[in-house]
C-alpha cells in the first residue's frame, strides 16, 4: 500500500482508542473516555490499559475485532501514587512480568499517573510504607530498564493525554513507513 500524505491523514482520522477489558467501567472512567475526542471500544490487551486501532484501506481494522491485542504502544494508567506504590511493592512480580511482556514485544509503554507529581513522590505524599527513596529509585530504574515513559497529570487531562500519545505514535509510525518507501 502506498502511503501518500492523503492516505496518512485518512488512517489518522480512522484512529480509535482501545480500552483493555480489565479497565473498570466507572463514572470516572467514562468521563475520561469522553475527553478522547475519538471513538473507543473495549478489547483484551496483552499489556497496558489503552492503545489504538486504525483502519487500512477504509475497511479493515489493523487489529481484528475480538482478537487479543499486542500493542505497539500501550498506556498503563494509575489513579495516583498510592496505586503505583502497590505496583512496586506487593504487586511487583506481576508488574515486572507485564513490563517484560512489553519489552519482549518490542513495544513502548507510557505509565500515566493521575493526580500525582514528582514532588509528591519525592516528599512521600502518598499512602504506603514504601519509602520515597526506594520509590524514586524503582520508578527511575524501571523507566530506564523498560524504556518506560513516565507521565504525571491531573485526572481531568488524562483522556486527552492518552489520545495524544496514541495519535502521535500512530503518526510517527505512518510517517516512518512513508519515508521508507521513498
Amino acid at each position: 500500500m502506498e502511503l501518500t500524505p492523503f492516505k496518512v491523514k485518512e488512517i489518522l482520522d480512522s484512529m480509535e482508542i482501545i480500552i483493555d477489558t480489565r479497565e473498570q467501567d466507572t463514572p470516572r472512567a467514562r468521563r475520561r473516555y469522553t475527553t478522547f475526542g475519538v471513538p473507543y471500544k473495549r478489547a483484551t490487551l496483552d499489556f497496558g490499559d489503552y492503545t489504538y486501532n486504525f483502519t487500512l484501506d477504509g475497511e479493515k481494522p489493523f487489529y481484528e475485532p475480538d482478537s487479543r491485542v499486542i500493542p505497539h504502544l500501550a498506556i498503563e494508567r494509575k489513579m495516583n501514587l498510592d496505586e503505583l506504590a502497590g505496583c512496586f511493592t506487593h504487586d511487583r512480580k506481576r508488574f515486572e512480568r507485564e513490563m517484560e511482556r512489553v519489552k519482549a514485544a518490542g513495544a513502548r509503554m507510557v505509565l500515566l499517573v493521575e493526580d500525582s507529581t514528582w514532588e509528591n513522590l519525592i516528599n512521600g505524599r502518598y499512602r504506603s510504607k514504601f519509602t520515597p527513596q526506594a520509590f524514586l529509585a524503582s520508578i527511575v530504574a524501571w523507566s530506564i530498564r523498560y524504556n518506560l515513559i513516565i507521565v504525571f497529570c491531573r485526572e481531568e487531562t488524562s483522556g486527552r493525554i492518552i489520545k495524544e500519545f496514541c495519535y502521535r505514535d500512530l503518526k510517527e509510525r505512518l510517517e516512518k513507513e512513508f519515508s521508507n518507501e521513498e
